[in-house]
């Protein structure tokens, strides 16, 4: 089933250009896939280890305004000051994650919100460096000599990169690391028993889902080509949380289901003038009463019972 499911979506992505009409499809597919991939790194976390994260947006914002600032201002290669970003937000998760993942229930919640607000702070603060709440541009990004530009390159681009992400969270899932998460998350007295070592499982995927997040936050900022601390506040961080539960929680293509309809949702309801906020949110409450698994999971097991 999940190698179907990569199949098929690889053919979506693939074919998905000979529909798209216009650069502003061609822009929504790149929105769908970034949303995607940090919400499948998000999912690892929060699906298959059972650990909330509402303040993920920060690692994002850290990704972005490294390949703001470290170019523009320092004079680094694009491609290091996105490694640089990605290496500062998974140093950055390992150094809380220990303390963080000692609470339980609402207070791990609280304690990774805290995280988020912090981190928007001083993005908006450090006006020196970051442009306070105005934001900065962000220089294009460039491989080999050749600059990335417009839609329908960076399409490829995400697309790629969308692929490798859902084939390597299928594969990590599989493996005896996903195994030990899924163990986490359904009894941590009983993974310690059956030789778990919860807290260097929960630090793994907690650094590797950040580092997921702040790869993307750079690229995302090189392609938009201007950054704010918006990318990084409390409200972004919902709407990944958010994507993760309509998809479904534990599922790799529930993660792109959940970001591809939460994406384009926004806009299919930009009509209603005013009240698109309302109308998103009694759809998604309808949605969750419905399918409360999320959409993925329940359509899977109802299907698997026919």
């Amino acid at each position: 089933m999940k190698r179907r499911g990569i199949l098929l979506l690889g053919a979506i992505l693939l074919l998905l250009p000979l529909l798209l009409p216009n650069a502003f499809y061609y822009d929504l597919a790149v929105r769908m896939a970034i949303n995607a991939v940090v919400v499948l790194g998000l999912n690892l976390l929060i699906g298959f280890a059972g650990q909330i994260s509402l303040g993920h947006a920060g690692f994002y914002g850290i990704g972005a305004y490294a390949s703001a600032i470290l170019p523009t201002q320092f004079g680094w290669h694009p491609l290091a000051a996105l490694a640089a970003g990605a290496v500062a937000a998974a140093a950055l998760a390992a150094l809380v994650a220990k303390p963080i993942f000692r609470l339980r229930g609402h207070y791990l919640a609280m304690a990774t919100l805290g995280l988020g607000i912090v981190i928007t702070i001083v993005l908006k603060n450090e006006a020196a460096y970051t442009g306070g709440p105005d934001g900065m541009t962000v220089p294009p990004l460039v491989l080999f000599g050749f600059e990335l530009s417009g839609e329908k390159q960076w399409y490829w681009v995400f697309a790629a990169n969308l692929m490798f992400s859902v084939w390597a969270c299928s594969n990590l899932m599989d493996s005896p690391f996903g195994r030990a998460l899924r163990a986490l998350h359904g009894s941590e007295v009983a993974s310690q028993g059956a030789g778990v070592d919860v807290a260097r499982y929960k630090m793994a995927i907690f650094v590797f889902s950040a580092f997921f997040a702040s790869i993307m936050g750079s690229l995302a900022a090189h392609y938009i080509g201007f950054v704010t601390p918006n990318v990084a506040d409390f409200s972004h961080s919902i709407e990944l949380v958010t994507m993760v539960v309509v998809g479904g929680m534990a599922s790799v293509l529930g993660s792109v289901v959940g970001a591809v309809l939460l994406t384009a949702l926004p806009q299919a309801l930009a009509t209603f003038e005013g009240w698109e906020t309302v109308a998103f949110g009694v759809i998604l409450v309808l949605f969750m009463v419905v399918l409360p698994r999320g959409l993925v999971p329940t359509l899977a097991a109802r299907f698997a019972r026919r």
